[in-house]
């Protein structure tokens, strides 16, 4: 399964609701999962780590189908070199 695969998934899944929601309540409810995966990285719980890293990836995919943004494509656009030395692997000085 490709990234292309689970934004599908999604739409299947929940685009109905999260058209309706809008991309201001798609967009809160992303940034509400961020901040549980905050929560459990600070608290070092891997499994909860696990399930929130999963819950944001569900709702970028959810506000980029709202937004109907192919995140696929615009992933590998930027990043399938290091956007700033142009290098794979990076080379760029932190």
């Amino acid at each position: 399964m490709d990234l292309k695969d689970v934004q599908d998934l999604m739409m299947k899944l929940y685009g109905r609701r999260d058209i309706k929601r809008g991309v201001e309540g798609t967009f809160i409810w992303l940034v509400e999962e961020i901040g549980e995966l905050s929560e459990a990285i600070r608290k070092r719980d891997e499994k909860k780590t696990r399930e929130e890293m999963a819950d944001v990836l569900a709702w970028l995919f959810s506000l980029a189908n709202v937004l109907n943004i192919d995140l696929s494509k615009c992933f590998f656009e930027k990043y399938y070199i290091c956007p700033r030395c142009k290098n794979i692997p990076c080379i760029c000085i932190e």
